[in-house]
């Protein structure tokens, strides 16, 4: 894919790609712009057109059009290759070995999904009934229900089938999109009929609500070759340029939530729909925004759900805040139909996922005991523990001692019953994966001191750092040094390296502790490996 990568860059020029999301302004060689994460105050975004490279110097992201479309846009590089492709005129089956019949298949796929919503859609204008469920029983007004392209499954056995197989659809190519039953009939009958859009806003599969009676009360498209259940995030496509705004992003428990957070006007609402969160979910998520607050039920499913998403946001190294506190409404879509202005309220005021956790603790343990205790103790430090910046770590330290009525030391002296499932340990390539808030510092870190080792002539000296092999990488480097240091005076240069390496072994440390608490997950029934990982990091915490 190679060849097909370089001519999409020469068709498309990077001011261009980027110009379609952000408001860029020539400064001499170079074009200025905001950070599409909103997290700059002042422009710190810049582009290169000679060099065909972007940096975001305030989120500290950088590379070409490719890794651009991918970050702002939450996508995969093959979805990012494809979307520019298809800008570029490009015709990937040229540079690939791929099968055309699959290329195609998929093709006609996407047709058949496509049709198929129009004639949902039709069939909901010319139904009375239906009509009155959507917009007078669901609160839905018609400018949402054009948005989200909602439609009606009419009852009988095969209508869909019929009305596809007339226009040469073959009923393997409806299988394999996912509209058949066992029988080779409609699969969603008597339903009102929500798409699924992929990335590109293409329609991919459909969730069904029963209207009346029947079970199931939702059915979603089996797996297909176009729909991917533990990747899809149902609303993103409608709501990624919200999030890019307000830099947060709502994940709420279902599907009608996220349609009536919208039409409220809380428009950065997502839902998985129909699946346990997965950790697939949390990085597509996370390459959008750092504030990914949770808003699942009230009951204890939702409790259960937003402890399972917390306990794998922890494992990636990503924070969550919860909103919950419905007014007396058991989700979000309820409080909506209640008051919007409450529910926008509630979105306002989210708190950090370990405060909400630790305070569901508290209402469960009687902390008089010591079992209880002893409990409670146990849950919040396998928890704080996996806090990778030491300033917020300490903090919890301190909440919970102080709520256990013990010292710190007490509490970090304790042994941690072992976790029975197995956690993946962090490998060394994760230093630079930009996941978490202290990867993200390692990595600015080590962007700047490379950069200084490459172009600072003798302040480079002292910095023994490992060169990148990629040459958009060299050539972003070079835009961080031109930026940042090349107007700095050689003596005022070598303080700012001799500064950063410091910052740069102190948060490698910490980086350290952080992948030996990981592995300390992992010794079970190891008690030799338990000893020597605790040594090590005794050793860390004291350097």
């Amino acid at each position: 894919m190679q060849d097909a990568k370089e001519e999409i860059k020469a068709r498309l020029p990077v001011e261009d790609v980027i110009g379609q999301y952000i408001e860029l302004k020539r400064a001499g060689r170079t074009l200025k712009g905001r950070s599409p994460w909103g997290v700059d105050k002042t422009p710190s975004f810049m582009v290169s057109p000679d060099k065909g490279i972007w940096h975001d110097f305030s989120a500290n992201k950088g590379g070409d059009i490719f890794t651009f479309v991918m970050e702002v846009e939450g996508i995969s590089f093959r979805e990012a290759l494809e979307k520019l492709a298809a800008q570029a005129g490009v015709e990937l089956k040229q540079y690939s070995g791929n099968d055309k019949k699959l290329a195609e298949h998929k093709k006609r796929l996407k047709e058949a999904v496509e049709l198929a919503c129009k004639y949902y859609q039709v069939c909901l204008s010319k139904n009375k009934p239906v009509c009155e469920y959507v917009f007078y029983r669901r609160n839905l007004n018609r400018k949402t229900a054009v948005e989200f392209r909602i439609g009606y499954a009419p009852k009988g056995k095969d209508y869909l089938v019929q009305f596809l197989t007339k226009k040469g659809f073959k009923l393997s190519e409806l299988k394999d999109a996912g509209l058949l039953n066992q029988y080779n009939g409609d699969l969603f009958r008597g339903r009102m009929m929500v798409p699924f859009f992929g990335n590109s806003g293409e329609i991919i599969g459909f969730t069904g609500r029963i209207i009346g009676d029947g079970e199931p009360k939702y059915l979603n498209t089996p797996e297909t070759i176009l729909f991917n259940k533990g990747r899809f995030i149902f609303g993103l496509a409608q709501a990624k340029e919200f999030i890019h705004r307000s830099g947060y992003v709502v994940i709420v428990e279902g599907n009608m939530d996220v349609i009536s957070s919208h039409q409220a006007g809380v428009r950065e609402a997502v839902a998985t729909s129909g699946t346990a969160m997965t950790e697939n979910h949390l990085k597509i998520l996370s390459r959008l925004t750092d504030d990914i607050r949770l808003a699942y039920d009230g009951d204890t499913a939702g409790i259960k759900a937003a402890e399972r998403a917390i306990s794998l946001a922890n494992n990636l190294g990503i924070s969550l805040k919860v909103i919950s506190g419905y007014h007396g409404a058991k989700d979000p879509d309820e409080l909506i139909q209640k008051d919007p202005t409450l529910w926008q309220k509630c979105v306002e005021e989210c708190e950090p996922a370990i405060d909400w956790l630790l305070k569901k603790y508290e209402m469960q343990l009687d902390l008089t005991t010591g079992p209880g205790k002893k409990a409670y103790s146990d849950i919040a430090m396998k928890m704080i523990q996996k806090i990778p910046d030491s300033v917020e770590r300490k903090h919890y330290e301190k909440l919970v001692a102080k709520k256990l009525d013990v010292s710190v030391e007490d509490l970090l002296s304790k042994k941690l019953p072992l976790e029975k499932t197995r956690l993946k340990p962090i490998k060394t390539k994760d230093l630079n994966s930009g996941g978490t808030s202290l990867d993200r510092n390692l990595k600015a870190l080590q962007d700047n001191l490379t950069a200084i080792m490459i172009y600072g002539g003798s302040a480079g000296g002292e910095i023994n750092l490992e060169l990148p092999e990629d040459e958009t990488k060299i050539a972003e480097l070079e835009l961080i040094f031109e930026r940042e240091y090349s107007k700095l005076p050689e003596e005022d240069l070598k303080r700012e390296a001799k500064m950063l390496l410091t910052r740069y072994k102190r948060e490698k440390n910490q980086y350290e502790i952080a992948r030996l608490t990981k592995e300390l997950e992992n010794a079970v029934d190891d008690e030799e490996k338990t000893a020597d990982l605790l040594r090590k990091i005794q050793i860390l915490r004291k350097s």
